[in-house]
């Protein structure tokens, strides 16, 4: 239910509203000057997410190694959850001119996004019976994509019949992102409720006990980071499959954040028939990630993210072609067809080869890997759009796929396991 609680952020506010919104009601016509140069929204955007993912790439296993020792994951889950969702409320108060403004908003709700998700990602082998991590992996994501998608068509509701209400588009837009961040905080009240946490298995060393609690514990969680990055080192199956999926991932999260942009930058579509189209690939995406979850149950996991990054190559190379707002659609279909299947089962596959007692640590360095690609697959795309243009720089993203699927191809899931089974101390 916490998947059903957040998606409807990163649908409505990041997929959605947001860039349409930026681009539309806050950025100047002329552009923002900076260092000399004018920058548009189609670089500006990507570039706020890489700084988001940035703040990940330093905090993140520091984060998740103290609250694997303390046994706050819940509640720093819900600490970073929270937080997330004020600022994601500001957001409803930018309007023309607040270029800065927004970026502070956005760049801290995504980042408490991310990090509440370190610790949410972490109860997976806690929760899922042995054996079925895929199939409950599979089964958040679908139930987000669910949810989400209910919270969108509610916002694109509004955005149609604004002129009822007395808003114009952009009001309807800042109230709509204002709902998004209450349904995230309203439904994250399952969670706080209703989740248990297992005690830790370990104690705080006795050379961090002088410290007052939070220094100690973060002192601990950089100190243990450096453990855990030695502990993945010798671990080749998992360090293997994290290079992986920081590839891989970089290209989901450019399609993610820019598809959009894209719609509007290059196919011109109308905000209405754009936003329609992202909330028809939110129930696409629900039957896709259940799809994916069943076909890791018969191929296994690997196999199954293999075939979605398959079809997530496809979707980017078409991307570079099409022309009409009927083959944008076409796309959008495939692109909710592989949605779920690559992130659903990365999480799974990768909760399979580490050890349960140190979830969170180990997941830590999970959002690294995942949202790294944030930083430095934004931060490319934005230089070659910047220089080159949308399509060229969308056709590059497809080597993100194709790296990844060879590096995957190598993982030994087996030997992950046996690794992960013999770190595993007994409580």
């Amino acid at each position: 239910m916490y998947d059903w609680a957040n998606s409807a952020y990163s649908t409505a506010i990041v997929s959605g509203l947001l860039p349409i919104y930026f681009k539309e009601g806050v950025m100047p016509s002329e552009g923002v000057a900076l260092f000399g140069q004018t920058f548009n929204s189609a670089t500006l955007w990507p570039a706020f997410g890489a700084v988001a993912a940035l703040l990940v790439l330093i905090a993140a296993p520091a984060l998740g190694a103290a609250a694997d020792l303390a046994s706050v994951k819940k509640r720093l889950l819900l600490s970073f959850c929270y937080m997330g969702v004020l600022n994601a409320a500001l957001l409803s108060v930018c309007a023309r001119g607040d270029v800065w403004q927004t970026a502070l908003f956005y760049i801290v709700s995504q980042f408490c996004f991310v990090a509440a998700n370190v610790f949410y990602d972490a109860f997976l082998p806690q929760i899922a019976p042995e054996g079925r991590q895929d199939w409950v992996s599979s089964k958040g994501f679908a139930y987000g994509y669910i949810g989400g998608g209910i919270q969108f068509a509610l916002c694109l509701a509004l955005i149609v019949g604004r002129d009822m209400f007395g808003l114009s588009e952009g009001g309807a837009v800042r109230v709509c992102m204002l709902m998004t961040a209450v349904w995230w905080g309203g439904f994250a009240l399952i969670t706080a409720f209703l989740l248990k946490e297992t005690p830790s298995y370990e104690a705080l060393p006795d050379r961090f006990r002088g410290a007052p609690k939070p220094l100690a514990y973060l002192g601990y969680g950089f100190s243990r980071s450096w453990t855990t990055a030695r502990k993945i080192a010798r671990m080749p199956s998992v360090l293997r499959f994290l290079i992986a999926y920081m590839i891989y991932s970089g290209g989901i999260q450019v399609v993610i954040h820019m598809a959009t942009l894209f719609g509007t930058e290059e196919l011109k579509m109308e905000p209405t028939g754009l936003m329609t189209t992202l909330l028809i690939i939110q129930f696409i995406a629900f039957g896709g990630a259940l799809l994916f979850g069943w076909m890791a149950g018969r191929l296994g996991a690997k196999r199954a993210v293999i075939v979605s990054l398959l079809g997530w190559t496809a979707a980017v190379v078409c991307a570079y072609f099409i022309q009409t707002q009927t083959q944008f659609f076409a796309l959008a279909v495939l692109v909710g067809l592989v949605l779920g299947g690559a992130q659903a089962l990365s999480r799974s596959l990768y909760g399979q080869m580490i050890p349960e007692q140190s979830a969170a640590e180990f997941y830590g360095f999970y959002s690294v890997f995942n949202k790294a690609p944030g930083f430095w697959g934004l931060g490319a795309f934005a230089a070659l759009n910047h220089l080159f243009g949308f399509r060229p720089a969308m056709l590059c993203v497809g080597l993100f796929f194709a790296a990844g699927m060879a590096l995957l191809a190598g993982v030994n899931e087996k030997t992950g396991e046996a690794a992960a089974s013999a770190d595993r101390p007994t409580p």
